[in-house]
């Protein structure tokens, strides 16, 4: 795919199929090699982690488990409500185990922050992250990142599983929405 063929609701490509894939198998390895000794459970959240979760899980080589937590405080705009609800909750229990929550994007850490003392009140080894993407110039609140896949600038973004209004997620590729697709 060259950078004139994307949909015509995205206003540039951000990251290239390419970019992504070189990148995730980079954090598969840096995973292995930091859980070597006591592979992780790699949490998932839907919907927009499950692209990165099966392409980093095919990177990682080491015997790991997944599950999968639903969480939301967007409904279907463009910036995070604040309350936080869980919609699926892990089938795994998670006590004394190394939890690795896997996410497409970090923009406020409003939705995270709240995930990670949910999941460390179940008593888990450790509870750290990886991210596909993270907004530093969005950033509300303090997380500790073990992993980044890429620091982005503050721009609505769809693609490899990143939606509005559950639309774009199977875009091969992280694009800028044009505004006139998410505005009236």
């Amino acid at each position: 795919m060259t950078s004139q063929d994307h949909h015509p609701d995205v206003q540039s490509i951000l990251l290239t199929e390419q970019q992504i894939a070189d990148r995730v198998a980079e954090l598969g390895r840096e995973i292995a090699e930091a859980y070597q000794d006591e592979p992780p459970l790699l949490v998932g959240v839907l919907k927009g982690a499950v692209m990165i979760v099966a392409d980093l899980a095919r990177r990682i080589d080491l015997p790991i488990d997944m599950d999968w937590m639903a969480v939301s405080s967007y409904g279907s705009g463009t910036k995070s409500s604040g309350v936080v609800r869980i919609i699926k909750d892990l089938n795994a229990d998670i006590t004394g185990r190394r939890v690795l929550i896997v996410e497409d994007i970090i923009d406020s850490g409003l939705t995270l922050s709240w995930l990670i003392a949910n999941l460390r009140s179940r008593g888990p080894k450790s509870v750290e992250i990886c991210t596909l993407l993270r907004k530093p110039d969005a950033v509300k609140v303090d997380i500790d990142v073990r992993f980044c896949g890429f620091d982005i600038p503050n721009e609505f973004v769809v693609g490899y599983g990143l939606d509005h209004a559950e639309q774009y997620r199977n875009l091969p590729y992280i694009g800028v929405l044009k505004p006139s697709a998410y505005t009236d």
